[in-house]
């Protein structure tokens, strides 16, 4: 799954990365180092007029029939296996996908000496391109409007599918990063065959991401800095 996320560009600068045009100016969200679900996320999408375009949506998809918006709470992650069956994502699947930029994410590993051992604090860890590329995560968006309020909320989900051999020494289940070259098919709004879309929904190759075992700063979602990112003191790389 993935919990949390970091996201230092800007949207000018993510802008340029996927060639995209102007965001617009509720998009600059500033550096975020601990990006937690129900906090707005950036999301490229393809708009009306069938262009690309960046939007910040709330991360915790909820879906258009739903009686309340907490329902987002529980959707912050859709598995890629069984979306096309869910109701709350399966819509989306088809015609409303999105890609979620970050330079990485955290995942949580229970330490192998305390499994079976009750209550224990498990180990963050940041994983990034060892590059410094920016990931492209494959996301599902929905647009709810709130019965009472009127207010319209658009909001999103990470698909996720097993882990690669990077990802396995943490945790059993990772994001779904996407190929650049896959980017224009998992956008495209009329490409609603899903099973055409299956190639998309595998794990990354090896070597596409580092882990970096960090503090339990991270833990607290209002701990908002770049020390969330920094090693740990002492800290070894999963393996």
């Amino acid at each position: 799954m993935c919990g949390r996320m970091v996201l230092t560009r800007s949207a000018h600068e993510i802008a340029e990365i996927f060639d995209l045009p102007g965001p617009p100016a509720d998009c600059e969200l500033g550096p975020r180092y601990n990006v937690a679900p129900s906090q707005d996320v950036l999301a490229i999408r393809i708009q009306g007029d069938g262009n690309a375009q960046l939007d910040p949506l709330h991360w915790g998809l909820i879906p258009s029939w739903s009686k309340a918006r907490s329902t987002g709470y529980r959707m912050i992650n859709a598995r890629c296996e069984s979306a096309a069956e869910k109701p709350s994502f399966r819509g989306a699947l088809r015609a409303r996908r999105c890609i979620v930029p970050a330079d990485g994410f955290y995942e949580w590993q229970s330490p192998p000496a305390a499994v079976g051992k009750g209550k224990v604090t498990k180990i963050p860890h940041y994983f990034r391109p060892p590059d410094g590329d920016l990931l492209a995560m494959a996301g599902l968006w929905e647009s709810w409007t709130d019965r009472t309020t009127g207010e319209v909320v658009e909001s999103c989900s990470l698909l996720t599918c097993d882990a690669n051999s990077d990802m396995r020494p943490v945790h059993h289940r990772m994001p779904i990063l996407l190929a650049r070259a896959d980017h224009a098919a998992w956008l495209d709004p009329l490409g609603q065959d899903v099973e055409s879309l299956r190639p998309l929904l595998a794990p990354a190759r090896a070597g596409t991401l580092e882990a970096i075992a960090v503090s339990t700063r991270v833990n607290n979602p209002r701990n908002e800095d770049a020390r969330c990112i920094e090693p740990a003191p002492g800290a070894t790389t999963p393996a």
